[in-house]
């Protein structure tokens, strides 16, 4: 999984009823943008977290060069 400052991290529910949740990677503290990340959850709250299976990175869209 590689990731860069800004993109977001979904974790999918684990359990059925259980509701994904998602936020915004701050930092990203491994090389060539592996994890582990700190990520700002939607809850306000920050963590620094070491993603598995269950989560995946969409991607900031890149800005087009002027």
């Amino acid at each position: 999984m590689k990731a860069a400052v800004g993109d977001r991290l979904v974790v999918h529910g684990y359990k059925t009823g259980d509701g994904d949740r998602g936020g915004e990677i701050i930092e990203v503290h491994g090389p060539d943008g592996d994890p582990p990340y700190l990520v700002r959850w939607s809850d306000g709250r920050q963590s620094t977290f070491f993603p598995s299976s269950d989560a995946i990175v969409e991607h900031r869209p890149a800005r087009p060069s002027s």
